[in-house]
Parts: C-alpha cells; sequence; structure tokens
C-alpha cells in the first residue's frame, strides 16, 4: 500500500477493498476496479478516535458521543468537510465518511499502516457486498495487488455498518 496498491481484505463489516486514503492514484484505481462513479465517495478506516481531527476540519461534539455509544458496533459517520485525505475520496460538497475500527485485524492494519485506508465493499459497484470470501468475484480477486489471509474461511455473516451524516451544527439524519 505504501507503494500505492491496493488490497482484499476482511473488515469490521464485509470484505473489502483497500488502499491508502491520501493516495490519488491508488484511490482511482480502486474506483476504476469497482467501475464506480469516482463522485460516489468511498469511506475511511481509522484505528482510534484521537486520529479523527487529523481528517476532519471539524469534529461537532456528538461525534463523540456516538463513536462512544457504538462501540460494541461499526457506525461510519460522514463529516462535513474532510482533510489531508486523496481529494477525489471526498464528495461533492467535502464530505468524508470516517469509520473507527474496533475489530482487532483492521485496527491493526490501520495501526501500523499509520494512514487512514479506503474500506470499500469487494464488489463491483450495483452488485451485492460479500459478507463472506467466497462471495467476491474472481475480477475482484484479479485487480487486486495482494489479498489478506486472515479469515478466508470464516463463513459467519456480517453487515454493513450504520451510517450518519453530522452537520457543523450537531444536527446528523441517519442513513442506513
Amino acid at each position: 500500500m505504501q507503494a500505492g496498491g491496493i488490497i482484499l481484505y476482511p473488515t469490521d463489516t464485509v470484505w473489502g477493498i483497500g488502499c491508502d486514503a491520501t493516495n490519488e492514484k491508488a484511490v482511482r484505481r480502486v474506483y476504476e476496479l469497482k467501475r464506480r462513479a469516482d463522485n460516489k465517495a468511498m469511506l475511511v478506516l481509522i484505528d482510534n478516535p484521537a486520529k479523527l481531527e487529523r481528517y476532519v476540519e471539524y469534529v461537532p461534539h456528538i461525534a463523540w458521543q456516538l463513536i462512544e455509544v457504538a462501540a460494541d458496533k461499526p457506525l461510519t459517520i460522514i463529516y462535513p468537510q474532510g482533510k489531508n485525505i486523496a481529494p477525489n475520496l471526498l464528495a461533492g460538497d467535502g464530505s468524508i465518511g470516517i469509520r473507527v475500527t474496533g475489530e482487532d485485524f483492521s485496527r491493526r492494519l490501520c495501526a501500523q499502516f499509520r494512514k487512514p485506508l479506503v474500506s470499500t465493499s469487494a464488489n463491483i459497484s450495483g452488485e451485492p457486498s460479500p459478507s463472506i470470501f467466497k462471495e467476491i468475484s474472481d475480477t475482484i480477486k484479479e485487480g487486486v495487488d495482494y489479498i489478506v489471509q486472515y479469515r478466508r474461511n470464516d463463513m459467519s455473516k456480517t453487515k454493513p455498518s450504520g451510517v450518519i451524516r453530522l452537520d457543523n451544527d450537531g444536527r446528523f439524519q441517519i442513513i442506513r
């Protein structure tokens, strides 16, 4: 990933495609692999809530409460304005979705990489998200630079994260 590679890896939700979230070329490769329009933003994983302020212009107070309450289940929060992230990861309005992962593998991966990771479902845009490895298409498997070995045989069905959009003034909207 340091050299712009993309990986296929298990996350705290579904299997994901990941790369360095600060590398615009790597992010473009993920959009191309997924056949996804680049105006449709992807989310970012970080390992520690203390890192939020590195990637978000302003963290509304309610975000800290949501992160604490959602510690036992994955929650993606869409913040009004991202920063220090590849520009093609930001939505048209400048917002960015970030999830603080609590799952051991993805948390350790983020911590060791020391940068935020793109985390988007390992599917072609419009197709179902794979919750187990065997549901991932060959197109996706052949399009990444590395496939993580961990959890390939895990048959536990997983679900996407909850998604909440925040405004700077603390108002929120539940997306999923």
